[in-house]
């Protein structure tokens, strides 16, 4: 298999809504199905090649260009032999600004991106024409610094208690984060809910999760040690979590996925 990656933040302004944007190329790819796996992130992806094929617990569909909120079960993705195209990170919290709707209209689904305007439904043929990924990191920034002109935030409470979640990879614990902000834990779960469309024990998990990901994506094997690393109890325990994630079992994973994916350098996060 060859394949080219291509990683860019997005224009300082748009920054705090995505986190990176990322424009692949892949050829003579042999793994037929893909796991899209949980993150803290909803995932905004564009194919240049053939429509993405989906199915899992988000349903089943093929769309050109989607929008897949946050969830807790692997989306499955049939792969073509040739892949190319465009994926963008949002921040949940950004999501009402650059799409008009909270990210818990979007938990456990995925949506066509032609729904949330006619800017964002024309990337597709805007980037397919575009010479290079530069050029199309470029037209991202120009269609989504209009729509960040004005942007819609969440009582800050609630941002600053992602940030704290995310800063501590959902190591804090639930009561903490809402005294932190001066909440009850009820009060802060069901705000949090109603925006991020995940509880905040549920957000935690995706994080830990996500955090012992991308250990094994960068080498550790030990998976004793990428358990308390990452804040589980113990091998046992990451093992549960990864299956109820991932469906799959962490060494499943890493022999039918790990071989790949590409090291493709993170942001950092605060």
């Amino acid at each position: 298999m060859s394949h080219s990656w291509a990683s860019r933040a997005p224009h300082p302004l748009v920054r705090p809504l995505v986190t990176r944007y990322l424009g692949y190329a892949q050829e003579n790819v042999t793994l037929a199905v893909h796991r899209g796996l949980p993150s803290r992130h909803v995932t905004l992806i564009i194919s240049l090649e053939q429509p993405v094929r989906f199915s899992g617990r988000p349903g089943e569909g093929s769309l050109q260009a989607l929008v897949g909120g946050l969830h807790t079960a692997p989306a499955l993705i049939t792969q073509d032999r040739v892949q190319r195209g465009v994926q963008l990170e949002l921040d949940p919290f950004g999501a009402r600004t650059l799409l008009g709707v909270t990210a818990a209209e979007l938990s456990g689904r995925v949506c066509d991106l032609s729904d949330f305007g006619a800017d964002l439904a024309s990337l597709p043929e805007r980037l397919w024409e575009a010479p290079d990924w530069a050029s199309c990191f470029a037209i991202l920034d120009d269609v989504l610094l209009a729509r960040a002109v004005e942007p819609v935030s969440p009582p800050p409470e609630l941002g600053e208690a992602w940030r704290l979640m995310r800063r501590s990879d959902g190591r804090v614990r639930v009561a903490d984060l809402a005294g932190e902000v001066g909440w009850s834990r009820r009060h802060f779960g069901e705000l949090f809910r109603a925006e991020v469309g995940l509880a905040p024990k549920q957000a935690s998990r995706v994080l830990r999760f996500e955090k012992a990901a991308k250990m094994l994506r960068g080498g550790r094997r030990e998976l004793a040690d990428v358990a308390a690393e990452a804040g589980f109890y113990d091998q046992a325990h990451l093992s549960n979590e990864w299956r109820s994630l991932a469906g799959c079992s962490p060494r499943t994973w890493i022999a039918e996925e790990l071989p790949f994916l590409a090291e493709v350098e993170e942001p950092a996060l605060t």
